[in-house]
């Protein structure tokens, strides 16, 4: 007796894991030290990033974090990242989970949701139906968010800058407040899905950080029964 073709199809199709989190969290460290790790173990895995996971999405990336003397409205910001989304997913996040593989993103729908849902004004819930029809059904099985306070955040990313000899990007260089409102937008996330969306506290050396993400995902890869491999 064969499997019905939906339970056949959901077991072919990869892992879609998203990183989220303030500026400063640790997300670029903490996706290389995830995927290393899944690399090692045989797993088939891609990493990505919003914005700029595309050619498009650089183009976009350059408009929405370079400084300028008339940056893009709340709205305008939103709809370029929508943009970037739309793109990214039609070309690689959607073909990659298709062929099985575990992709693993740095940002994805919950930054538009916290960052102009939640401390631009422009309506969370909004923002949510925006995303639901830019991914076409592309949503995340899971999403690790790195909790940092704000000014440690916005130290390290500090810096980070400083260290490559660049200011700070637009958003990075917003005010305290703006950042502070986000970190309550996010764990406000967490707190109404957190069967998808687990905190880890971002604050430690990023290897006992990365302990903690092993122990979210390790289940979901058990879950779906060494998935990937």
């Amino acid at each position: 007796m064969t499997n019905p073709p939906a339970a056949s199809a959901e077991a072919r199709r990869g892992l879609f894991i998203t990183l989220e989190g303030g500026e400063g969290a640790g997300k670029s460290t903490q996706q290389r030290l995830l995927f290393n790790r899944l690399k090692n173990q045989g797993h088939k895995v891609i990493t990505t990033r919003e914005p700029g996971g595309t050619a498009l999405g650089v183009e976009i990336r350059g408009l929405l974090l370079e400084l300028r003397e008339q940056p893009p409205t709340p709205w305008a910001e939103l709809m370029l990242y929508l943009a970037d989304r739309a793109q990214h997913v039609a070309e690689v996040i959607a073909p990659a989970l298709k062929r099985g593989q575990t992709v693993i993103c740095d940002r994805f729908i919950d930054s538009s949701e916290v960052y102009q849902g939640v401390a631009r004004g422009l309506d969370q819930a909004r923002v949510r139906q925006m995303n639901q029809w830019v991914c076409a059904g592309v949503w995340p099985d899971m999403t690790i968010l790195l909790d940092l306070e704000p000014e440690l955040g916005l130290k390290r990313a500090l810096e980070r800058q400083g260290m490559l000899g660049l200011p700070l990007d637009r958003l990075e260089g917003l005010g305290l407040e703006f950042h502070r409102a986000l970190r309550r937008g996010f764990l406000a996330s967490a707190a109404a899905e957190p069967a998808r969306i687990k905190v880890v506290d971002a604050s430690g050396r990023e290897e006992r950080v990365a302990e903690a993400v092993w122990s979210i995902v390790k289940p979901l890869l058990e879950t779906r029964g060494g998935h990937g491999l």
